[in-house]
């Protein structure tokens, strides 16, 4: 049974959808649960139990309802788990705190809410094991952490017990002392927020919540509710990241001992936690300060020495964000230059990692100033005043550096030379020298074929620097040449070179440098000899020139003339190659010429051109696209070809119109219309399910007409068993239902009178059935009789469905139309079916095999005795309402005789292997005595026995 769950817990990780598409959410919740509260059940497997609540809450407990009863459920089996079961109930507390806080028990502060909360700062209190093993130990931490969780999602929460999460911090000597710290600092940090929420709070409001005094610092918490109700993105942000403006505050005065004492308290302890649970805290009390005026900054300055001197990146980083909150009253210009000397030190030091160098890097660009120039709060990556160029020189880039690296460097110094060229006037400053070759350097590598990363690199950094000095006009005009010859050498590159700019073009508005590099681009393509050009090379090229024909500034005749100097006739022609690729090249370059500005100047070449493709080149669709161009050029005028080519794209700032291409679209418009398949705004029609009696098995039938026949088939249940299962080792056998319906019109559109070709198609909604294919029927007519559609269903599982389906059909006048029809819905009753008997079985046989099967179910010892289950059903019938019940309902699958009178006996197949059975005993109440041997059909047939007993009751 273990190893079964672990399959199925595994099943449900790897795919919680396809997993509950074989049965619901909440029938494997009531499982988990059911496994959980079971005293047989080994604790390893039901700590496997608890993850699926643990990964999927919401989907299991989609309600808060749903949350809520799960969340008494486990809390019944914590109460009845012994306490040497350490590991488990660690795992139930996680298990609880996931449900309470995703179902948002813990925010309406339900009851099994606050009992739980109740226990686990009951468990936090548990000092039992200081001097004992320590088993203990483990679930106080976890019921730390679980109210850390929970405060974090409902902030507030623990806000009356900050005396006592105090008191157990201080109290605590054992390495847990950690998760005390950082429980009550949080806790600290959310009350202080709510005070400043509160209107009216103060000195007297913050004193009481330390010393405990509840009845006065929450007056306002019956009418205010929890905190997170106000605002949750506030609260559970952190508040120094943004502007200091936007922090709120608690106007105390400046008698606030009661919390400077706390706060001198727990930054004293804090050398004693991890360097993670450091920053944390820090983080936490710097918004403490930060919300209460009241407590100077230099709460913090006992600590500057050794946060000044750490090599760990999260306290690094926790005093920048003391820095950002509180400047020059906290830090000293002396500490400004150290930290930012430190920074560069750090950023080029041979034993950091390349992610700690990039930090590093990031950090200077927003190093929090004591008085800055400039408003940094909208995250604009900005340069440090005491930062000159002279300390940023040992940050250059070289080749040496790894991409990221060298990339974040040349940022940094271009923000650094950028501001001393604008202070120069203008001169040409030795720092913007030193970058450009630095460029140039990684250009010669990418030349003599540097890696993937280098090329990489080089054009990133290409655009970082036009990025900064695309006003500086020599390093430009250099840069393009340096490019063009690099494309010469190496046309592979060219997905780089024009994605570099139309970068440049979508990021510099103000400059011209992409133009004027495409333009040169276009000149050397231009000038390159046709003749030696390889197949790979002109590709590259009239990619090149498709996007340079792009830029309506650029003229382009050198364009065509490079066009038409390809295709020219030679021993080599491209045109007698017949290359597929080649010659799509060469047309998107044409229809790009079809579509610029000055193509009236290029009319009578970009004509020769594309008719000598229509007539010589070697594939038949590059001629026959060459001859749709070379129609649309010489017949239409620019805008309506350009309208056509652009497929109503805006051109000239005037849209292209339906009417205004009416010439070519006219004759096209009906053949359209009769290629399209419309929608119909409602059903059409529907299928009606055909109400038939069910078939009876012939046998059946024969021996009700001859009751004396001699059954000398099996007469014993083991026998009638195995001879009836062997006809399921065939292949298919019995393992399809049909359902007969009727397409009936339930539209009254005079347009839909004849419907022809009518194909009907069917999806599913779950797993529990195959795919059904598409049905086909060949007329719907007004005024004749509907015509009959048989469904047959191969189930994988006999729950009941729902059907979508569709239509696709014609009409009179030749139009396709599609239209969705209402959903079927497939009852329990439906997948009913006659015991699939041997067809020489007799009625003694089929008692034999009922009695088989019920014992087999009764003593769970079937083929899968953990599905197989007995129930009972009861009811009142008035006298003579069995019989008329049993007539209507249960005939065509009635074991016993209808003259027995004590018992009645049904048997219900349901494809593909299950099995309901029923002895109904007369009475006040009727007994149905159920055994199924899939349990799960169980509350199905409920609905199902439940439906039509009331009916009875009803006649």
């Amino acid at each position: 049974m273990a190893a079964n769950w672990a399959e199925r817990i595994s099943a449900f990780s790897r795919s919680p959808s396809v997993f509950l598409s074989r049965t619901t959410a909440e029938a494997f919740l009531a499982e988990l649960l059911r496994e959980l509260r079971d005293d047989r059940a080994s604790y390893s497997v039901k700590v496997l139990l608890l993850s699926p609540l643990c990964e999927h809450p919401t989907l299991l407990c989609p309600s808060d309802s749903v949350g809520e009863e799960t969340a008494l459920e486990l809390m019944s089996v914590l109460d009845q788990c012994p306490p040497k079961s350490v590991q488990f109930r660690c795992h139930l507390l996680l298990a609880l705190t996931t449900v309470l806080v995703c179902t948002a028990c813990m925010s309406v502060r339900s009851c099994v809410s606050q009992d739980f909360l109740d226990l686990l700062l009951q468990m936090a209190q548990d000092t039992g094991d200081l001097h004992g093993d320590g088993a203990l130990r483990s679930l106080r931490a976890t019921a730390c952490d679980c109210l850390r969780e929970l405060e974090a999602c409902s902030p507030g929460l623990l806000s009356q017990r900050l005396e006592l999460l105090g008191g157990l911090r201080q109290r605590e000597t054992s390495r847990l002392h950690q998760a005390y710290a950082g429980l009550h600092t949080l806790v600290l940090r959310n009350a202080v927020y709510r005070l400043t929420q509160d209107t009216g709070a103060g000195a007297e409001h913050l004193k009481a919540l330390l010393e405990g005094n509840t009845s006065v610092a929450w007056e306002a918490e019956l009418d205010s509710g929890p905190m997170s109700d106000k605002d949750p993105s506030a609260i559970l942000s952190s508040l120094i990241l943004g502007p200091m403006g936007t922090v709120p505050t608690l106007q105390t005065g400046p008698d606030c001992k009661e919390l400077r004492s706390v706060l001198s308290s727990l930054l004293e302890e804090s050398y004693l936690l991890t360097p993670l649970c450091q920053a944390a805290l820090l983080h936490r009390l710097t918004e403490v300060v930060a919300m209460v005026p009241g407590v100077p900054p230099a709460v913090f300055r006992a600590q500057l020495l050794r946060l000044l001197g750490t090599s760990e990146v999260c306290l690094l980083h926790a005093t920048l964000l003391l820095k950002c909150a509180f400047t020059d009253s906290l830090f000293s210009a002396e500490d400004e230059a150290f930290i930012l000397q430190r920074l560069v030190v750090l950023s080029q030091h041979p034993l950091l990692g390349t992610p700690e160098k990039l930090f590093y890097m990031d950090c200077l660009l927003h190093f929090p100033e004591n008085r800055p120039i400039g408003c940094g709060g909208d995250g604009d990556e900005t340069l440090p005043v005491l930062l000159t160029p002279r300390l940023a020189s040992a940050l250059a880039p070289t080749v040496f550096n790894d991409g990221a690296t060298a990339l974040a460097r040349l940022n940094l110094l271009s923000l650094v030379y950028l501001e001393e060229a604008e202070e120069g006037e203008g001169e040409e400053s030795r720092g913007l020298a030193y970058l450009y070759e630095h460029l140039t350097s990684l250009l010669r590598v990418v030349a003599n074929g540097g890696s993937r990363e280098i090329v990489v690199t080089f054009f990133r950094a290409a655009f970082l620097f036009l990025f900064s000095f695309c006003h500086v006009e020599s390093y430009c005009r250099s840069l393009t040449e340096e490019l063009c010859k690099l494309y010469l050498r190496h046309t592979h590159l060219a997905p780089h070179i024009v994605n570099l700019a139309d970068r440049a073009q979508d990021k510099l508005a103000e400059s011209d440098w992409a133009v004027g590099f495409l333009r040169a681009l276009q000149g050397v393509i231009a000038d390159a000899p046709p003749a030696r050009l390889t197949p790979r090379e002109l590709s590259w090229h009239l990619k090149t020139l498709a996007r340079v024909a792009e830029e309506g500034e650029i003229h382009q005749h050198s364009t065509v003339s490079f066009l038409s100097s390809v295709i020219a006739p030679s021993p080599s022609s491209l045109c007698t190659s017949g290359d597929w690729r080649l010659g799509n090249g060469l047309l998107g370059v044409c229809r790009r010429l079809l579509v610029h500005p000055s193509l009236d100047s290029l009319l009578l070449p970009l004509a020769d051109i594309l008719l000598h493709l229509t007539c010589h080149y070697g594939d038949t669709d590059i001629q026959d696209h060459a001859r749709l161009y070379y129609t649309l050029l010489t017949t239409l005028s620019q805008e309506k070809l350009a309208g056509v080519l652009a497929q109503g794209s805006a051109e000239g700032g005037r849209q292209v119109t339906k009417r205004s291409l009416s010439c070519i679209m006219a004759e096209s418009e009906g053949l359209a219309s009769a290629l399209t398949i419309h929608q119909t705004e409602k059903s059409i029609f529907g299928l009606i399910e055909a109400r038939s009696e069910p078939p009876q098995g012939e046998t059946q039938t024969e021996e009700v007409s001859d009751p004396h026949q001699n059954d000398t088939l099996p007469t014993e249940a083991n026998a009638a068993l195995e001879e009836y299962r062997a006809q399921f080792l065939v292949p298919g056998f019995a393992s399809e239902i049909t359902l007969n319906y009727r397409l009936t019109r339930i539209d009254s559109d005079s347009h839909f009178d004849q419907l022809f070709s009518i194909r009907l198609h069917f999806g599913l909604t779950d797993d529990h059935y195959e795919e059904l294919g598409d049905i086909s029927v060949p007329s719907l007519v007004r005024g004749r009789p509907p015509p009959e559609v048989r469904l047959r269903l191969k189930p994988r599982r006999p729950y009941p469905t729902t059907l979508h389906a569709s239509a696709i059909f014609t009409t009179e006048d030749g139009l396709s139309w599609l239209t969705v029809l209402p959903h079927i819905h497939v009852a329990f009753r439906q997948v009913f079916a006659p015991l699939p008997a041997p067809p020489a079985w007799g009625n003694s046989s089929r008692r034999c095999l009922f009695e088989g099967l019920w014992d087999e179910m009764g003593a769970e010892s079937g083929e899968d005795p953990a599905d197989c289950v007995t129930s009972l059903f009861c009811c009142r019938l008035k006298e003579g309402a069995l019989t008329d019940l049993v007539e209507k309902h249960f005939l065509p699958y009635l074991i016993s005789d209808l003259s027995e009178e004590e018992e009645v006996k049904v048997l219900f197949f349901l494809p593909p292997r299950s099995h309901v059975l029923l002895k109904i005993k007369p009475g006040d109440p009727v007994h149905f005595n159920v055994a199924v041997d899939n349990w799960q059909l169980l509350r199905h047939l409920n609905s199902y026995l439940l439906t039509i007993t009331s009916s009875q009751e009803d006649t």
